[in-house]
This record gives structure tokens, C-alpha cells and sequence, in this order.
């Protein structure tokens, strides 16, 4: 049988993380043969991973890839089980390789090749992890996307913003605007862009949800129909203004809706600006 040397069970213990015990056990099972080990200790640790796959990941980080002709996005949201992991240098690596590699290929969702490098690291590290989702958006002529990242990575957001004048978004107003609004809707989470946006059906549960908590509010016993009906009105105004985006009041200056503040820009760049699209990801939601 060959010596099992400890500069073996250190390059070992390197390659899989694994510890030095079972390395050098692994070593000693397989007569020494560093590949043979490396696949036995995987398959340890995948028996292991198996056993923690019913544990929760709601920590984790989101991750954002944007080509470089600026012609397409992609975000992904990589979960763990503990914040520490979530901020290991090789699982910040390992989902900045998937984002690439989702935009490289254009996958929109998992699939076994990207679950299979989470599993390697995962086995790795031997802490559960998942590729909770993929999202991506595309930008034609006169479209521009652009990305904020909150914080750690907890929320991730692109947002599509178009023009019709050629070039306006290589400025740097116009970029910055359009960034601005990708921490807006970070710091706001909208739930649609706009009103038009909103199912209707959705609505109207809700407006029977503010009508029955306008029935139990002594202050409402006694009011004119016509009275009710205007205060419905506006619960749910109000409500619209709070999860569409264009209704809400911008980040910059909450006095001014997101809309108002899309006119003043493209004033100010003798454009017309409008926002198309955007995607949010907060980890865990």
C-alpha cells in the first residue's frame, strides 16, 4: 500500500474541504490514489447533503449579470442555510459564476448543470444550499438596463428604461437616473409598474377587504352612502399609489411621483423617457 504522505492529505483536504481525518482516510481506502479519494469523499459528502436538503436556506445572496453590449440581464438568487456561508468567498464566487454562465448560455431557470455546481460546494462546505431562481431581461434599440444591489446582496433589482432618442443612456444623467430608479425599487418594492399592471380580480378582493374594515370602524356607523363610497375611493387610491411603481413618490423627493420625476429627466435631456420593465429579488421572499 502506498504512504500516505501529509502533503497528500493536505492538497486533498484543499481540493474538497473536507477534513484532515477523513482524508486521510479516504486516502487510505483508495491505496492512495488522489482522484479515487477526492470522488469518495464527494460521494460522502453528497450522502451528507442529502441528509441536510430538508433544512430551510433563506439566507444567501443575489447575484446580477449584465452583458457587456448591455442587451441582456440576469439575476439569480443563491441560498444557504446560515449568513455565514452566504458571505464565504466561495459562495460569492460560485454565484457570480452562475449568473455568468446563465447569461454565457441563456438558461432562465435552474438545470442540472447549475445545480450541479452548487452541489460540488455545497458538498464542499457541507452546508445546504439551493438555486432558488433565475430571471432575465433583454434590451432592444434605445433600451438601457441597469442594476442595484442592496447591501450584502440581500435584494438585487434591473430595471429597463427605453428612449426615443438614440444614445441618451451613454450619458451619464441619463444612466444615472435610470440607476436611481433601480434603488428606488429596492428601497420601495413596488408590485407592478403600473396601474394597468394590476389584475383586476386582485383588486376588487382587496377593495372587499377595505369595505369590511370600513363596516367595523365605529367612526364609518352613520356616514351618507355617497360619503363611504367616496373614502372606499380613496383607500384605494392610495393603496395603487403605494405598490405601483410609477404612482409612488421617488426616492429623491417623495413630494414628486416616480412619473413626475421621468418627465423632469427627460425635460432636462430633451427625450422622452419611460421605464418598461423591472425585476426584484429580495433573498428568502
Amino acid at each position: 500500500m502506498a504512504e500516505i504522505s501529509a502533503s497528500d492529505v493536505k492538497s486533498l483536504r484543499e481540493k474538497t474541504g473536507a477534513g484532515i481525518l477523513d482524508c486521510k482516510k479516504a486516502l487510505t481506502e483508495t491505496g492512495g490514489d488522489f482522484e479515487k479519494a477526492v470522488k469518495l469523499l464527494r460521494e460522502k459528502g453528497l450522502a451528507a447533503i442529502e441528509k441536510r436538503s430538508g433544512r430551510a436556506t433563506n439566507e444567501g445572496k443575489v447575484f446580477i449579470k449584465i452583458k457587456d453590449d448591455g442587451s441582456k440581464a440576469v439575476l439569480v438568487e443563491l441560498a444557504s442555510e446560515t449568513d455565514f456561508v452566504a458571505r464565504n468567498p466561495d459562495f460569492i464566487a460560485l454565484g457570480g459564476a452562475i449568473a455568468s454562465k446563465a447569461l454565457e448560455k441563456g438558461y432562465a431557470e435552474p438545470n442540472d448543470e447549475l445545480n450541479g455546481m452548487v452541489t460540488e460546494l455545497a458538498t464542499k462546505i457541507r452546508e445546504n444550499m439551493s438555486l432558488k431562481r433565475i430571471k432575465t431581461l433583454e434590451a432592444g434599440p434605445n433600451e438601457f438596463l441597469t442594476s442595484y444591489i442592496h447591501g450584502d446582496g440581500a435584494i438585487g433589482v434591473v430595471v429597463k428604461v427605453t428612449s426615443d432618442k438614440s444614445g441618451i443612456f451613454k450619458q451619464d444623467d441619463a444612466a444615472g437616473f435610470a440607476f436611481t430608479l433601480a434603488l428606488h425599487i429596492a428601497a420601495y418594492n413596488p408590485m407592478v409598474l403600473d396601474r394597468e399592471k394590476v389584475d383586476a380580480a386582485w383588486l376588487k378582493e382587496q377593495e372587499e377587504i377595505f369595505r369590511k374594515q370600513m363596516e367595523q370602524d365605529e367612526k364609518m356607523k352613520g356616514k351618507p352612502a355617497d360619503a363611504l363610497d367616496k373614502i372606499l375611493k380613496g383607500k384605494v387610491n392610495k393603496f395603487l399609489k403605494d405598490i405601483c411603481l410609477l404612482d409612488q413618490g421617488y426616492v429623491k423627493d417623495e413630494k414628486i411621483t416616480v412619473t413626475q420625476a421621468i418627465a423632469d429627466i427627460g425635460k432636462q435631456l430633451g427625450a422622452k423617457i419611460s421605464v418598461t420593465d423591472y425585476v426584484y429579488f429580495n433573498v428568502g421572499a
